[in-house]
């Protein structure tokens, strides 16, 4: 690992784990409880603290996630890791009360037709459930974040206006969340997007927390990642084998692979506290469960001075 980091970059960086929840949602073929819990124990061995563990939603609307509770309850807490939960609706807040999440998520997409098509409702009636839900975090003593799907472009509507982001964080800000995720549902971002957004969120709504969620849909997600760096972003989403895609948003691939993250941000010089090795374990037992390779790169090539032998490859002809 370098001995200085990129100027401008934070000195760390903390990353939340959204294979188990963002990554397995949209997959057909259930994924057994038992090897949703090892993946977030393995995970937690491997050095990661923050997870999204899963969502408590309707079970017709997203049936990876009917196990929620029980994956819950199977994880190991010992080591001091934040689990929360993705919840739309104050149902869903009382199951996330009784499974005794760390905090709880709720979500609505910049663009009307988005939220339309992802929960059913328009933002004025998802926020209006979000302020229930607040009220639900509060009595239980659990902590309410806030997510924005579709906040760098609508695979529906296009373009999203900055100022769509800014309205929706101080409607976030004014309930009392103030730890807001951008997502980037459809890979949509590019760095002068995220510069423009985190820069426009900064100067609208001081008190937020930002955290990116970026797609690799376009092969961008890094490049994203480094600009909000550069903006001194310090918390990212991403997926174990850059596993995922939103359901409901057309052409939706996998998240951002964790193993390339981390990596990214070890050969800058940037902390996590992530033992990447173990990472790659983690993701290669994950392909045996899915039965197919995962899109993550590093897995496959390896840290940059992985050695091999000369005779390991076929040397030229002539």
């Amino acid at each position: 690992m370098p001995h200085t980091r990129i100027e401008g970059f934070p000195a760390e960086v903390r990353i939340t784990e959204v294979g188990p929840r963002d990554g397995l949602q949209a997959l057909p073929d259930w994924v057994p409880t038992e090897a949703k819990i090892a993946m977030v124990n393995d995970l937690i061995a491997a050095g990661l603290r923050q997870f999204e563990v899963s969502s408590f939603v309707s079970p017709r609307a997203v049936p990876q996630m009917r196990d929620a509770a029980e994956v819950f309850a199977g994880i190991d807490r010992g080591k001091g890791a934040e689990l929360t939960a993705l919840v739309p609706n104050a149902r869903g807040a009382a199951r996330a009360v009784e499974a005794g999440v760390d905090a709880m998520v709720v979500f609505l997409s910049a663009s009307e037709s988005h939220n339309q098509a992802n929960v059913n409702c328009s933002r004025e009636t998802s926020l209006t459930a979000f302020r229930e839900i607040c009220r639900i975090g509060e009595e239980a003593g659990i902590p309410v974040q806030g997510a924005i799907a579709t906040a760098f472009g609508c695979p529906f509507e296009g373009d999203v206006p900055v100022t769509a982001i800014t309205e929706l964080a101080r409607a976030y800000a004014d309930m009392g969340i103030t730890r807001i995720s951008l997502g980037d549902t459809t890979g949509m971002a590019t760095p002068l997007l995220v510069q423009e957004r985190c820069r426009a969120l900064k100067r609208e709504v001081p008190e937020a927390a930002i955290t990116l969620h970026f797609h690799n849909t376009r092969g961008v997600g890094l490049a994203c990642v480094y600009a909000g760096l550069l903006e001194g972003i310090t918390r990212y989403e991403s997926s174990l084998g850059g596993l995922g895609g939103c359901p409901f948003a057309p052409g939706a691939t996998g998240n951002i692979c964790t193993e390339d993250l981390v990596y990214l941000l070890e050969e800058s010089g940037v902390a996590t506290g992530v033992d990447l090795e173990a990472v790659f374990a983690v993701a290669r037992r994950m392909e045996k469960i899915l039965d197919r390779p995962l899109p993550g790169q590093v897995m496959k090539a390896g840290p940059r001075l992985t050695l091999h032998r000369r005779d390991a490859v076929p040397c030229a002809a002539g």
